[in-house]
């Protein structure tokens, strides 16, 4: 991997800091903005929407500057984000800080997709997504609990403080290490038009719908895991941090795994992560009153979650790869659709007085659609395969070659 690839791993452990580390917040900050625990989650659900609206917009007005620029520009804007949601004096202050560092955050994430994409070669999209997915990783293993440790020990708004400082080290990285490029010119000059016909594409609206599926399913629990810790299983809040980074742990070993099999096996992985984020789900939504049992749960949940991520990353490129930026950018927005909407149905259920053990049922809901979608998926992409092959034997055949050859070019599985 290009050192560039890890520098933007880096930046985006800022990101997904300051993106989940409400999850472990929740509490203080309601009790300290005078609000309840479902809307103190909406904060989350307000990062999210800024990174669905974010990511497209941003991306399609960024489309001929110089990428290394936007990085820069996009990476401070989300750092004085965090300035202002650290000074935030009420809640609508913090809430719309939110949405302004996601609208960067989603920018930095779509066009720092399409950097890390074109670095690598193409049998190693995956692993270079997983690099950045991995920054997310990490933010849960360390960013997150100590978000919340800072939390609880010097108030809820020295965790912005330390994501701003993080920023700050993720801007002078991408200043030094980045490639400076020049928007290509020419034929090869990047087309706004040319890039929307992706979404003429069923494939590409499917692979879209089952990552917001996916995401959606993990943080309808993620982002109430704190008050179904204390609340539900009976821990102490000190015991939030550490759950925490177990999840992150879990994370990080299902990215690294996942972003080695996916490549070459990339609806296996995503079969075999989803089902599995179904099965932990369904029984977190069982087992939840034991603390035993909902702590070892939710370090499978973060296995099963992030090792599905760099094929679903992947995905998105194969169906959509004529336009790399408005890729990333759908990735990056049916991420945080799936997290947006995950965290409202989960104070849906809270509201309705149905408890968290019903988050988790309401998740486990969701991966299973994200299953269904999948096999669709599969199905569309077996029919496309098929299809193509076939035009290629004809097309042989019409040139008087022995029609044979046309079958040996690549496997039918790994056809576009």
């Amino acid at each position: 991997m290009p050192a560039a690839v890890y520098v933007l791993g880096l930046s985006v452990f800022a990101l997904g800091t300051s993106e989940f580390m409400l999850a472990g917040l929740l509490q203080p900050v309601a009790r300290d903005l005078d609000v309840t625990i479902p809307q103190a989650g909406l904060l989350i659900s307000a990062f999210a929407i800024g990174m669905v609206v974010g990511a497209p917009v941003l991306a399609a007005a960024t489309l001929r500057l110089p990428r290394r620029t936007t990085l820069i520009a996009l990476l401070a804007v989300f750092g004085l984000g965090q300035v202002a949601g650290a000074l935030a004096p009420t809640y609508g202050v913090l809430f719309a800080s939110r949405v302004v560092s996601a609208l960067a955050c989603a920018g930095f994430w779509a066009v720092g997709a399409a950097v890390a994409v074109s670095l690598v070669p193409v049998n190693a999209r995956a692993r270079a997504m997983a690099v950045m997915v991995g920054g997310l990783s990490v933010a849960n293993i360390a960013g997150v609990p100590a978000g919340a440790f800072l939390g609880q020990e010097f108030g809820w708004r020295s965790a912005f403080w330390a994501v701003a400082a993080l920023s700050a080290v993720g801007l002078v990285g991408v200043v030094t290490v980045v490639p400076g490029t020049q928007p290509p010119t020419g034929a090869d000059r990047p087309v706004l038009r040319r890039e929307l016909r992706i979404y003429t594409d069923r494939q590409v609206w499917l692979a879209l719908a089952v990552t917001a599926l996916n995401g959606g399913a993990v943080f309808a629990l993620f982002s109430y895991l704190s008050p179904l810790l204390t609340e539900t299983a009976g821990l102490g809040e000190r015991w939030v941090p550490t759950v925490l980074g177990l999840f992150g742990v879990g994370a990080l070993i299902g990215t690294v795994v996942g972003g080695r099999v996916a490549d070459g096996r990339l609806f296996g992985t995503m079969y075999l992560g989803i089902a599995a984020s179904t099965t932990v789900l369904a029984l977190l939504a069982l087992t939840a009153h034991h603390p035993a049992a909902a702590v070892g749960l939710s370090l499978l949940l973060g296995v099963t979650a992030f090792f599905t991520a760099p094929a679903l990353n992947a995905r998105m490129f194969d169906v959509a790869g004529a336009a790399p930026t408005l890729a990333g950018a759908t990735t990056t927005a049916s991420f945080n659709i799936g997290n947006t909407v995950g965290p409202w149905l989960g104070g849906l259920v809270i509201s309705a007085g149905w408890g968290y053990p019903a988050v988790a049922w309401t998740g486990a809901l969701l991966a299973a659609l994200a299953l269904t979608g999948t096999a669709l998926a599969a199905h569309w992409h077996r029919t496309a395969a098929a299809t193509t092959t076939r035009t290629r034997i004809v097309e042989t055949a019409a040139g008087g070659d022995h029609p044979g050859a046309a079958t040996t070019d690549q496997p039918a599985d790994r056809l576009p």
